[in-house]
């Protein structure tokens, strides 16, 4: 069969000889998040929706869309900064039917994770759903009939021809790809590939060749921007849970970090431990963490700046890993040969090249004389210098000098240094990751990386980050040493589950992803945790609630694999221990505003004594005094409302706080009339929030309707103090 991909310039005729291959009915496998090729998409969905005699299902997640306002304000803010951020971004026609209801009958939208949030309204979404882990997804639709794949893709010229890369999103296309081999053997499984320059190219397994596309779709008007989120504000409750969870993380050990402002936050905050550690360690005698926690953090992790530095293996790669690595945090390479890695993770080999590397290989499984296949492994790894070659248990040295390959003979080492080795390892990973979404800044600082630098970064299938049980499982136990494991969840109980993906009435909020993954692995790993990181509260409509539940209708973790949990308040360490004790610990890290009717259900089930009380150290977890704890370290210029930068002008961010504040206080019961007639209180517009009003279209008001919103918006600016 042809191997040559077939080129094309334009969606509709890609689509076109796609129907033409494997008929009307399509199964469509689209990647997660920004792997998507909304143009192809698109013109599948577009012939489906006017030929109903076309079957089509569409198998994807993330399916992202721009910022949608709720209102005419948000309208108003929303219209100049998603065409600055998003740029020719091209929304998904499907979303927008999604939300609309007008999914045609021939059609199916079926995703195993949700944008979160954005779909809880949505039936066909909700009804279409697939709630599997990460790991078994390709398995959940090996079943579901897909004949198409299509992906955007990274390309560039390479000695040997044409190389293409999986770029953000080899995490389930390799395993679909292996899987579906056959089928497109027999020609029912077209795969397409989409370029776009502004996908990183990113090595390791992603890189592929152009055998593996049937058609590549290429032209200018499709290399429209990657779907870039600005970075999202930290709030002091966000910075206090990464506090905590900076301090539960090992020297020497592995990181995972979820997406959001958590993940952020614990970036942050490692950052603080490295390099200003003096100060890292003063805000948790402000926030009493060593009186209030006193051993477990400090047992489970440490408060010292990186020595040895960290390894990231990791579902998703975040900005936040850059940052890490930049800070010199990110810095413990792993290698691919199980022998090495344990040599190295036991501490009794470096980095460098030497006669104790070579000395210490027999005793790691390496033997003496060198086969050709060790050999191989050891030259690949950096050992033996690329000139160097292997005969029949000898080694020859680029100057023609002959060595043995003994490995347990001092002068046949001290021979191989001086001919024929390295000086340092060389093909190491500082991380693992499955996918990448970011902003703009991340994605170009990608694309310029140095290559050599961008390989210490490569990206694999989500069956080698998200799991060890399997052929590689020994090096996965190698690599990933004291791996910490760091997740949020929308809630949690006081037993210890976790609730991360959807409602109590069934509805979907996201999905499960790899959340269970992580958790799961962190059990299977020695010296391995995991870590739920959970805001103690939720202000929904002006009204705060618990996060902290005694009980609820759905968990995505359940009990029985609890571990830590952190909140703004501190950590809860659940492994191995009792109910009681586990409900005494969730009780110390809730808001004391819930604290006494928590304990109340807890008695009531009978899981704690009726005449338990709360330490009255853990009896002041308030919003105040949280806030109270950051005053000195924010007047050192320490946790900014954006540490790592954002795309949203000054004016932008004084008005989405202001905003948010007029939507709470509005979504009260009877708040819009408050609001509306406390506005006409307002005789005079100060100067100072002319500014604001002008970017909102509102510096001269021509109708009624934009006079009363311009009243409303400046209020809520002038109470702001300052106005920033």
């Amino acid at each position: 069969m042809d191997r040559h991909p077939r080129p094309f310039d334009d969606v509709a005729e890609c689509v076109e000889a796609t129907l033409a291959r494997v008929g009307p009915r399509i199964g469509l496998a689209l990647p997660l998040g920004i792997g998507k090729p909304h143009a192809i998409a698109n013109e599948f969905y577009r012939r489906a929706r006017r030929d109903r005699s076309i079957r089509l299902q569409i198998f994807t997640a993330l399916s992202l869309e721009l910022p949608r306002a709720r209102s005419e304000l948000e309208r108003r803010f929303l219209a100049p900064l998603v065409d600055r951020v998003f740029g020719d971004f091209v929304p998904l026609d499907y979303v927008a039917d999604l939300h609309a209801g007008t999914v045609p009958e021939n059609v199916e939208i079926v995703e195993f994770f949700l944008e979160p949030g954005a779909f809880l309204d949505s039936p066909h979404a909700q009804q279409h759903y697939i709630s599997s882990n990460y790991t078994h997804v390709v398995r959940d639709l090996m079943n579901r009939g897909v004949n198409v794949i299509a992906q955007v893709v990274a390309k560039r010229a390479a000695p040997g021809g044409t190389e293409y890369s999986l770029g953000s999103n080899p995490d389930l296309t390799l395993e679909l790809l292996r899987r579906l081999s056959a089928r497109r053997e027999a020609g029912a499984l077209v795969v397409i590939g989409a370029p776009n320059r502004q996908m990183p190219f990113m090595h390791g397994p992603a890189v592929i060749g152009a055998e593996q596309f049937d058609f590549l779709v290429e032209h200018p008007r499709y290399e429209t921007d990657l779907y870039s989120p600005p970075n999202a504000r930290l709030s002091t409750i966000d910075y206090a849970i990464g506090l905590h969870a900076a301090r539960l993380v090992r020297d020497g050990g592995t990181l995972q970090l979820g997406i959001g402002e958590i993940g952020d936050a614990v970036v942050y905050a490692l950052q603080l431990r490295h390099q200003r550690n003096q100060e890292f360690r003063e805000i948790h005698r402000l926030m009493r963490t060593p009186e209030r926690f006193a051993t477990a953090p400090a047992a489970i992790g440490g408060d010292g700046p990186f020595e040895t530095g960290l390894y990231a293996c990791t579902e998703m790669f975040l900005d936040g890993f850059l940052e890490l690595y930049r800070a010199g945090i990110l810095r413990r390479r792993v290698y691919d040969d199980v022998r090495v890695q344990r040599l190295l993770a036991a501490g009794t080999v470096g980095e460098s090249v030497d006669g104790d590397f070579l000395r210490a290989l027999p005793a790691a499984g390496f033997t003496s004389p060198l086969t050709r296949d060790d050999f191989g492994v050891l030259q690949r790894l950096g050992v033996f210098r690329t000139e160097c070659r292997y005969d029949d248990g000898r080694l020859l040295g680029p100057d023609g000098e002959e060595v043995d390959a003994r490995l347990d003979d001092p002068r046949c080492v001290d021979r191989m240094i001086g001919t024929c080795c390295g000086r340092r390892l060389r093909g190491g990973a500082l991380s693992h990751a499955a996918f990448f979404l970011g902003s703009r800044g991340f994605y170009a600082a990608l694309r310029e990386m140095p290559e050599d630098e961008r390989r210490l970064f490569p990206m694999c299938g989500v069956e080698f980050t998200n799991g060890i049980d399997d052929e590689d499982r020994a090096l996965k136990v190698a690599q990933r040493a004291h791996g910490r494991f760091v997740n949020t969840a929308m809630l949690a109980t006081l037993l210890g589950a976790a609730i991360s993906d959807g409602l109590a009435d069934g509805r979907v909020v996201s999905g499960v992803g790899g959340q269970y993954n992580f958790v799961a692995m962190a059990h299977g790993l020695p010296d391995a945790r995991s870590i739920i990181a959970v805001r103690s509260t939720r202000d929904r409509g002006g009204r705060v609630t618990s996060n902290l539940v005694w009980n609820y209708g759905h968990v995505t973790i359940p009990r029985h694999l609890r571990d830590l949990v952190v909140t703004e308040y501190g950590v809860a360490d659940l492994r191995g221990r009792s109910d009681q004790d586990v409900v005494a610990a969730m009780l110390n890290v809730a808001d004391s505003r819930f604290q006494d009717s928590l304990l109340r259900e807890a008695q009531a089930a009978g899981k704690i004594s009726r005449g338990y009380r709360i330490p009255d150290v853990h009896r002041n977890n308030m919003p105040r005094a949280l806030e109270e704890q950051f005053l000195l370290p924010r007047a050192r210029g320490l946790f900014s409302d954006f540490p790592f930068g954002t795309d949203l002008t000054r004016e932008e961010i004084v008005l989405a706080e202001a905003l948010g504040t007029l939507a709470r206080r509005t979504a009260r019961p009877g708040g819009k009339l408050r609001a509306m007639l406390a506005s006409l209180s307002q005789r005079r517009i100060p100067t100072r929030v002319e500014p604001y009003l002008e970017r909102m279209g509102l510096g001269a008001p021509t109708t009624g309707e934009e006079r009363r919103w311009r009243r409303l918006l400046a209020r809520e600016l002038a109470s702001m103090s300052p106005v920033r």
